[in-house]
């Protein structure tokens, strides 16, 4: 359990660790071969010290790494572990805290993201106005420009889903995310029409799980986890508590969360079942869930006409623009 840099240090340490391993050099051999003393090259795969995604360039390219991928996301880990970077978020360094940073950076390297959402609707997913309101409600007598601003970077995290290859979003719902009214009725249903077209696209899955199926291991508090692409070993989980986050990256862990959420999915209603009751609750029908999973016993909503088996789906490209 760490905070964010540390996780990236050690995470991006092991990773040069073992292809230093691969490529047959030992650590004294790859620093002669750069210039450095040992030592550097030992407090680097130890996280013992940050390394700048330059330097992750002339390790890489002395062990004769040439995945265009790995480099990219190895490059992009220095950058958020403390070796400098540049990401949008760094403009609002002033403004949101060191680990929200992280958290972001983390989000913008990842290749899949997997979220259950107890309360709010998922950062990735909300509307400005619905940004708005959590955003007040969670940081009473915050200043106008303050709040403009936090809003400004909870959408500007959405442009994620609209990358040329996007962030694969896996995310499950409890009922009680659409069901509470959060800035009153107009914003809400824009909220839900919003996430409607946000389910529709093909790398975005959206499920909700029906408070008819009760209580699962995994319920309790919300949760991410972050998978990347080529190697499982810079996995990490973020819990995300009321003044800080967590940072799980123990194999452990990993696997506990991702039981727990195969879970969820499991007794959550189907992507298409969630998108009619969504659609429904937006329009204001009294909707109930329907074919609540392991036989639990459930009312029966008709079929939406919005559904996306339906020849007028709901919107069509979803807003562009957050947890």
């Amino acid at each position: 359990m760490r905070n964010g840099p540390v996780v990236r240090r050690r995470k991006l340490g092991e990773e040069l660790r073992g292809l230093r391993t691969t490529s047959g050099l030992t650590s004294r051999e790859a620093a002669a071969m750069l210039g450095w003393h040992q030592s550097k090259v030992s407090r680097i795969e130890t996280g013992a010290s940050g390394v700048t995604p330059g330097d992750v360039t002339r390790l890489l390219d002395a062990y004769g790494v040439d995945d265009r991928q790995l480099r990219s996301l190895l490059q992009a880990l220095a950058g958020s572990a403390g070796g400098g970077g540049s990401g949008w978020w760094h403009a609002y360094r002033g403004l949101i805290p060191p680990q929200y940073r992280d958290f972001i950076s983390l989000e913008s390297q990842a290749d899949a993201a997997r979220t259950l959402e107890t309360s709010v609707v998922p950062g990735l997913l909300q509307t400005a106005d619905y940004a708005r309101a959590v955003t007040r409600s969670s940081l009473d007598g915050l200043p106008p420009a303050q709040l403009d601003s936090l809003v400004e970077v909870r959408l500007a995290r959405q442009s994620v889903l609209h990358a040329p290859r996007p962030l694969r979003l896996s995310a499950v719902l409890d009922e009680a995310v659409i069901r509470r009214e959060v800035g009153g009725p107009r914003v809400m249903g824009e909220q839900l029409r919003h996430l409607a077209r946000a389910a529709q696209l093909p790398h975005v899955t959206l499920q909700l799980l029906p408070f008819e199926a009760g209580s699962y291991v995994g319920l309790s508090s919300p949760f991410v986890i972050f998978s990347f692409p080529n190697t499982s070993d810079l996995d990490v989980v973020v819990l995300d508590h009321l003044t800080s986050s967590l940072y799980l990256e123990r194999k452990e862990d990993l696997e506990a969360y991702s039981s727990a959420f195969r879970t969820m999915q499991a007794h959550a209603l189907s992507p298409e079942r969630s998108l009619d009751l969504i659609a429904a609750l937006a329009r204001g029908d009294q909707a109930e869930p329907s074919d609540c999973p392991r036989g639990a016993r459930c009312p029966t909503v008709p079929h939406s006409p919005h559904s996306p088996h339906s020849p007028h789906p709901v919107g069509g490209a979803a807003a562009a623009a957050p947890g």
